[in-house]
This record gives C-alpha cells, sequence and structure tokens, in this order.
C-alpha cells in the first residue's frame, strides 16, 4: 500500500466531519464509522416530514451529513446512536460519565466486529477510543487519538474551584465514574503512537496528569466561513439590531458577543461581572445554551441578552450584530467559535485556557481566567479606541485566513506523516 489508510472512529458531527473528509480527499480513508448520521438506514427517511412538521431534533440529525465522504466509506450505527441519544437525556439523573463510558465501549465493539479491513491505522477521539486503539496496536498498526479538549482531570479540578466561587450558578454535578472517565482517557494515551492536541493548553494539561507529552503534536484546527455569511444579514430576518458595524451609529455603546453554552465552564461569571461594570458603555449578547440555575439567569438577564440555543444557520446574524468576541473560558480544547469569530473580522478576548490562535495586542487580547476586572478594561479599550478596534478587526481577518479547514487538513497530514 503506497499511502497509509486509517480507520476513523467520530461519535457525533465534531467539526463538521473534517477528519475523515479530509482522509477522503488524500486517498487515506478505508472505513468512517459514526454513532448516527441522515445518509445510512432509517434517518433518510426523515427527509419525508414537511419542513413545518420537523422538530427541532430532527432537524438536527438530519444536519448530519458527511459532505465529502463518499458513502460506501460510511457506517452509521443508527440503532445504538438513538439508544446514546435517549441515555444522554437521562445524564442529568445518572451523570454524563456512566453515560459516556458506555458510549466509548460499545461504539469499540461494534467497530471491533465489523473488522479493521485493509487499514494500516485507526483514528479516535478521547473517551471513545480505547478498545479500538488497544487493538489496533496489537495487530501492528497506527494508532492516532485526538484529545480534543483538555483532560478530564484539568476539567474537574478547574469546575470544582468554580463551583466553590459560585455554589448558586449550577446543579451539583453527579461524579459517579468520573474517575473511569479519567483513566480511559490515561489508557488511551498510553495506547496511542500519537496524541493530537488542538493547542498547547490540551498539551499542558496531558503533561500535568503525567501523561506521554512527547506522543503530543499540536495541530490548530480550521473553519469556513461560507460566503453567505459573510454577506450582510438578511433585511427580512427577524432578528433584531441586525445592521452591520460599517453601518451603525459610531457612538452606540459596543456591542460584546459570546458564544457557547452559558455555564461555568465557559466563564459565564465573568461575562455577567463585565457588563454590570461597563453599563452604559457596551451592551452583550450570549449565544447558547443555557445551563445555570434560574437564580443565575435571572442574574443574567437583569443585565445583558440571553437568546438560548439557535440554529447553526442563524449565528452568523450575531456575528454580523457584534464589535468584539468575547470568551472567558477555564477549559476548552481548541474552541472553534474563536476561529470563528475571526474570520467573521471580530476582535476576540478570550483566556489561555480557550487554547486559541488569537495573537495578544494584534487581533485581540489574552486574559488571565477569572479575571472580570482585566475583560472590563480591555473592553473598555476597545469601546473607546475605534481605530485599534477596526486595525485589529482587519488583523483578526487575516489571521483567519492561516486556519481555514483547507489549512488544517495540511496540518492534519503532516502530523500523521
Amino acid at each position: 500500500m503506497s499511502e497509509r489508510t486509517y480507520i476513523v472512529a467520530q461519535l457525533g458531527a465534531r467539526m463538521h466531519y473534517a477528519v475523515p473528509r479530509i482522509l477522503q480527499e488524500s486517498g487515506q480513508l478505508e472505513k468512517f464509522y459514526t454513532d448516527i448520521c441522515a445518509v445510512q438506514g432509517w434517518p433518510r427517511l426523515l427527509n419525508f416530514i414537511p419542513n413545518s412538521l420537523r422538530p427541532a431534533a430532527v432537524n438536527r440529525l438530519l444536519s448530519r451529513v458527511p459532505q465529502g465522504v463518499h458513502s460506501e466509506r460510511i457506517t452509521a450505527f443508527n440503532d445504538f446512536g438513538y439508544e446514546y441519544a435517549k441515555r444522554r437525556k437521562s445524564i442529568a439523573r445518572q451523570g454524563r460519565f456512566p453515560v459516556h463510558l458506555w458510549a466509548g465501549k460499545e461504539f469499540c465493539r461494534r467497530i471491533l466486529n465489523e473488522g479493521f479491513g485493509r487499514a494500516s491505522g485507526v483514528f479516535t477521539f478521547n473517551s471513545a477510543g480505547l478498545e479500538l486503539l488497544q487493538a489496533a496496536k496489537w495487530k501492528g498498526l497506527k494508532a492516532v487519538m485526538e484529545q480534543t479538549i483538555a483532560p478530564m482531570r484539568v476539567e474537574l479540578e478547574l469546575l470544582g474551584d468554580e463551583m466553590q466561587r459560585f455554589p448558586e450558578w449550577e446543579a451539583v454535578t453527579n461524579k459517579t465514574g468520573a474517575s473511569d472517565y479519567c483513566d480511559r482517557e490515561a489508557e488511551e494515551w498510553k495506547s496511542a503512537d500519537v496524541i493530537l492536541c488542538g493547542s498547547g493548553f490540551v498539551r499542558d494539561g496531558i503533561a500535568k496528569c503525567g501523561g506521554p507529552v512527547e506522543k503530543c503534536v499540536i495541530v490548530p484546527y480550521g473553519v469556513d466561513v461560507p460566503s453567505a455569511e459573510r454577506r450582510a444579514p438578511n433585511v427580512e430576518s427577524k432578528m433584531p439590531n441586525v445592521e452591520t458595524p460599517q453601518h451603525r451609529n459610531t457612538e452606540a455603546p459596543l456591542r460584546v458577543l459570546t458564544v457557547g453554552a452559558v455555564g461555568l465552564r465557559k466563564g459565564s461569571p465573568y461575562v455577567l461581572e463585565a457588563a454590570k461594570r461597563l453599563k452604559g458603555k457596551a451592551v452583550f449578547r450570549m449565544v447558547g445554551g443555557i445551563g445555570v440555575t434560574q437564580e443565575a439567569e435571572a442574574q443574567l438577564r437583569e443585565h445583558l441578552e440571553l437568546t438560548g440555543t439557535m440554529p447553526r444557520r442563524e449565528i452568523a446574524e450575531h456575528f454580523a450584530w457584534a464589535d468584539v468576541f468575547l470568551l472567558p473560558s477555564l477549559c476548552e480544547g481548541s474552541a472553534t467559535v474563536v476561529y470563528e469569530a475571526l474570520a467573521h473580522g471580530l476582535p476576540v478576548i478570550c483566556t489561555p485556557n480557550t487554547g486559541s490562535v488569537v495573537r495578544d495586542g494584534v487581533d485581540g487580547f489574552i486574559v488571565p481566567v477569572r479575571d472580570a476586572t482585566a475583560i472590563a478594561m480591555r473592553l473598555e479599550q476597545l469601546a473607546q479606541d475605534k481605530e485599534l478596534r477596526a486595525q485589529m478587526a482587519a488583523n483578526a481577518k487575516t489571521r483567519a485566513s492561516e486556519f481555514t479547514v483547507a489549512a488544517y487538513g495540511q496540518r492534519l497530514l503532516a502530523a500523521l506523516a
């Protein structure tokens, strides 16, 4: 075989199936296994439901289309995917770790029953590939895994501290199975030949956990913003206040956007504090599912706008609304919303833990975690210095051009080689 070929095992539609698509285009995809998608089996029948009658969950499923991956290369375990979705709905009761541990083991079991075919390598993602990596090593195949976020031990430590700071913000998490989950990640690192990390923050987290940092390769991600998303929002849009920066009143308050789940991991308390400090100087909008208590939600709504979960096709309108993008996360891998914000020409304020490609002082600012004062100071600076904001916006677009999906593909293939 002139080229190594890979089995890719991926739960969900992460990065719109970029990895299997890149390997398909390079001639290195043997087989793509996933939990559920809209191109095989019974999910295809959902297309016959009229748009006006489709629940949001059906639309989300129908969006799971691995574009650019040949259908004969795809195997979707749709029954397993349906069961996994049902179990995820019970997470509030039984905790997330038992559900994800079951899913990872069952996913690997089904793939191993199918066999490796002619593949000479496997590509898996954290917590969902241990048995596959072990079997690949035993057979002499190359074993690659991607750690998509900092290790769970790091996340739990950070969120444990945050729960003590803000005990009223989120319900106490059921940690049953947390130790087993962390052990599973560590065993995956041992079994892998290569560990791909989206940022230095992820690699440093592996090192902090005593993992084999010598196996780690940092491969930042990439996003493409379609031309339709770069255009000014549709004038018929029902969303208020969607005029683009060049058309709005330059004396208006600074518009600050955050996209992502509202909760402690994303640093939402510090967005709230910054909004309080900059009242009258900036307006804040948070787009994403709300995962906090009613008490915390009420505090947020008093000082900023919460949209709740939004369809992906509408997110571009919120980027067009904004002057600045803010993501003060405590724990990420390399947040793709930051890449998207840069591509939309927004200066970005984020933390080192966001794992971003933002250059401090060039296309945004890097602020310490848990530092609302630093956030407010940088936002006020951008509100007052419109020339700096314009220059950072231009720099953001230039920076984004280095982190397209095509550029990500080149970095990924180089790491695999």
